[in-house]
């Protein structure tokens, strides 16, 4: 598993930056990761339907506080008073790679 070298709340962008190493560096807006929150409040068990809906989330959202757990996960605390997510490295990385497929996509078009 890949971890990242660095995870940062940059809150003048409103987004994560997360380091996975010099030449590859993931920007995550707060209200997309809040957003794919893994919780059971916020995603089905059984189902795997999300139980949020993005419109829900305020614009404005941001982290209060952010921690490590172990060596395979950060856990956010959000502005909504949200704290049950534990993103693991490999679904940060997930979400990184879905961010950058779409942008490459959007300059292809």
């Amino acid at each position: 598993m890949k971890s990242p070298e660095a995870i940062r709340a940059v809150t003048t962008a409103m987004e994560f930056e997360i380091v996975w190493t010099a030449d590859d560096v993931c920007r995550l807006p707060f209200k997309l990761l809040r957003g794919e929150c893994p919780c059971a409040a916020c995603v089905n068990e059984f189902t795997g339907e999300k139980m949020i809906n993005p419109d829900d989330i305020p614009d404005d959202i941001k982290p209060v506080g952010m921690e490590y757990s172990g060596n395979y996960a950060v856990k956010v605390r959000w502005s909504d008073g949200h704290d049950t997510g534990l993103f693991t490295f490999e679904r940060l990385e997930q979400i990184c790679q879905a961010v950058h497929r779409w942008h490459a996509e959007q300059a292809g078009s």
